[in-house]
């Protein structure tokens, strides 16, 4: 994210030093004041946060719904693509829930986020949760088993969308763009390119959001801090290392796995013709800044066909998102475990559905993920101030999935490509330069 404010400092450090202020700050006034949750700069800073949280919660339904519906569309006819784009869907659905189940695995192993003294997380589950009381009363009577693939069908998809029901929002615009991929036509092009529009609008005010950021983890993380003291710097190292462990698991266990079964390579060759790609995507934290480098190395070091490496590294720019979607599920867990909320096992899975199609569109969003995490949480009942806690390290852990996101976009194009030709293309054809991130 290369978004920076006055004075020329870049956005992720101005949230750093937000992060540090506010966990100083706290631990400061824990130590010293020993004050609980109700005392007045509490309730203030925590207000501020909540102003954030709701600039968010206002934007998901438009950024889901506009970017799961133009992230399906452009993987274009798929008559004509045939066996390629059907691979590349399946394939994305798959390899992204294995990263889900790893990273749900792995907090639910080692718990990072217990330890907490009990009497404290109520109280701030108990202040945060009065906020978003309608929707977690919601979310929670959408989670019996007996109806919960029967909730996934919107009767009506506005009444669904007014009432935060982020699951059925998901499958009617998957739907939506599936049909705008079968139904091509001049009309369908133009509604195409509205919904576009209407997606970089939502990006835009995100962006536009995002600027409060600092301010806002500056404040939640006070409110954490001066609640929690020392707990707070404990439990989130655990938090980071059970989140990276999980990700190096699915880079070096599952993605050599895919490429020497599904894709016939060797993993070896495969690594050492993706290592470009990879440290682009590390130092940039961001997909479309390694997407030309990954072109190239498609075709240069993989030697795959430049027609399925193009479509499946474009489509996956967008929509496969493993890191992502590992991310997320882990994120939720922590902070489910952190406030001492057991999840059963139905409410695991909507987290594993939400967080697979939730990484579809977010690349290329700056922090897209985060009214994703945000709305989750809701959905099971924990509360969303919790999040600031991740905000502070998100950058560390952006610059990892990122890499994740890059290097399983390429792990599919080799997959995609296995038995495929393609057409002689003349040398010296210049690569798409992607859009800033």
């Amino acid at each position: 994210m290369n978004t920076t404010k006055k004075g020329g400092i870049a956005l992720h450090w101005l949230m750093l030093i937000g992060f540090t202020v506010g966990l100083g700050g706290g631990l400061w006034v824990n130590f010293a004041l020993q004050p609980d949750a109700d005392w007045l700069p509490i309730v203030i800073a925590g207000t501020i946060g909540q102003i954030f949280l709701k600039l968010l919660f206002m934007m998901v339904i438009p950024l889901l719904f506009s970017a799961l519906v133009v992230g399906v569309a452009e993987m274009g006819d798929l008559k004509s693509l045939g066996r390629a784009g059907i691979k590349t869907l399946l394939l994305t659905i798959v390899v992204s829930g294995i990263a889900v189940a790893i990273g749900l695995a792995m907090v639910n192993y080692f718990r990072p986020g217990d330890g907490v003294p009990p009497e404290l997380a109520q109280q701030l589950l108990a202040q945060g949760a009065a906020g978003a009381t309608e929707i977690v009363d919601r979310a929670s009577s959408g989670l019996q088993f007996d109806q919960f693939f029967l909730d996934l069908i919107p009767s009506n998809v506005f009444t669904a969308a007014s009432e935060n029901q982020i699951l059925p929002v998901m499958i009617f615009a998957l739907f939506f763009g599936i049909g705008l991929v079968m139904a091509r036509s001049p009309a369908t092009d133009e509604l195409q390119r509205t919904i576009e529009g209407l997606l970089e609008v939502t990006m835009k005010l995100i962006n536009l959001f995002i600027k409060l950021a600092p301010l806002a983890i500056a404040c939640l993380m006070f409110k954490l801090a001066a609640v929690f003291g020392w707990d707070l710097l404990v439990r989130l190292a655990a938090y980071v290392g059970v989140a990276v462990g999980a990700m190096a698991i699915h880079m070096f266990v599952v993605y050599p796995l895919v490429v020497w079964i599904g894709g016939g390579m060797n993993p070896f060759r495969f690594f050492h013709g993706v290592r470009q790609p990879m440290v682009v995507a590390f130092s940039t934290a961001s997909s479309n800044a390694a997407l030309p480098v990954s072109l190239k190395a498609a075709e240069e070091e993989l030697h795959l066909p430049r027609k399925i490496a193009r479509f499946v590294l474009t489509v996956g720019a967008t929509a496969n998102q493993n890191g992502t979607a590992l991310f997320e599920g882990v994120t939720v867990l922590f902070l489910a475990q952190f406030f001492q909320i057991e999840l059963s096992i139905t409410q695991q899975v909507v987290v594993m559905l939400v967080c697979i199609l939730g990484g579809v569109g977010t690349a290329g969003v700056p922090a897209g993920s985060l009214p994703v995490v945000a709305m989750i949480l809701v959905m099971v009942g924990v509360p969303a101030e919790g999040i600031g806690l991740i905000l502070g390290v998100d950058r560390f852990l952006d610059m990892c999935r990122t890499t994740l996101n890059v290097t399983g976009d390429l792990v599919l194009a080799t997959v995609v490509s296995r038995g495929e030709t393609d057409d002689v293309v003349p040398k010296g054809e210049p690569y798409p330069v992607a859009p800033p991130a």
